[in-house]
């Protein structure tokens, strides 16, 4: 445990973060969960913009922190906070691209795994391919809490690119071969947390339409009106501050 590393600083704050940690890409939108969910809030790290709160929510200690964009950056903010924050579980709740069309703008899906065309997982020196997943506990949850308040989720794999403006859309093969929607740090969170023996998961909604016709939200709508899946994710948190204590690997 400690109170900083080079992308954290808690300055010492006491407070620290939850076992729990919401992680959306957009530090805005981190601000905006904390303000509108959190009751005593507090800004506990504020190194290079990438701002992280801790709260309660129904009386449960929760932290949401951004983790920007892409697979790099939610991996180097993962490993701090597993491997030096003590926290436990890491949701991510972004916005995601549907490419499968049984999807559509403002459905939740949930990523039980992780494609990828990132050569983040290079670093492991696997004589083979890694498949990427989330925590099975992690999922559990989320089904029973999203089934309870009647959302609509989509549960399976995600597309984790490394190129947001990519040549390959719309004719893409991966919306073919099942994945539901494309986005850009599942596969780093979900192998980070397998290394380390932690637990992660994936929510996302889906912002953009990547097949005819297609369709986009604005800057404004990706920040402040995914709520469900903020409620979702939040719910979960309160269910996951049972879960056992685990501690991560070297």
């Amino acid at each position: 445990m400690t109170n900083k590393t080079p992308h954290i600083d808690l300055k010492g704050n006491e407070l620290g973060f939850g076992k729990t940690v919401l992680m959306p890409g957009d530090p805005l939108r981190a601000k905006y969960i904390a303000e509108n969910f959190l009751t005593d809030a507090v800004l506990v790290n504020g190194v290079r913009g990438v701002n992280g709160y801790t709260g309660y929510y129904k009386g449960v200690k929760v932290s949401v922190m951004a983790s920007g964009m892409g697979m790099p950056s939610i991996g180097i903010y993962s490993y701090e906070l597993y491997k030096y924050f003590g926290v436990q579980n890491i949701i991510r709740i972004g916005s995601a691209g549907a490419i499968n069309e049984n999807v559509k703008v403002r459905d939740i899906v949930i990523g039980m795994g992780a494609c990828t065309n990132s050569n983040f997982l290079s670093q492991y020196n696997m004589n083979g391919t890694i498949a990427p997943i989330c925590n099975f506990e992690l999922l559990e949850t989320a089904k029973k809490i999203s089934d309870q308040k009647g959302l609509n989720v989509h549960i399976g794999n995600l597309y984790s690119s490394d190129t947001f403006y990519d040549d390959s859309f719309p004719s893409s093969n991966w919306g073919k071969i099942g994945c539901l929607a494309v986005e850009m740090e599942a596969a780093a969170l979900y192998s980070t947390a397998m290394r380390y023996g932690m637990r992660a998961m994936a929510i996302c909604t889906i912002s953009d339409i990547l097949y005819p016709p297609f369709t986009a939200l604005d800057a404004d709508s990706r920040e402040k009106t995914f709520t469900q899946m903020m409620e979702l994710a939040l719910d979960c948190a309160v269910e996951y501050e049972n879960l056992p204590i685990l501690k991560a690997k070297d």
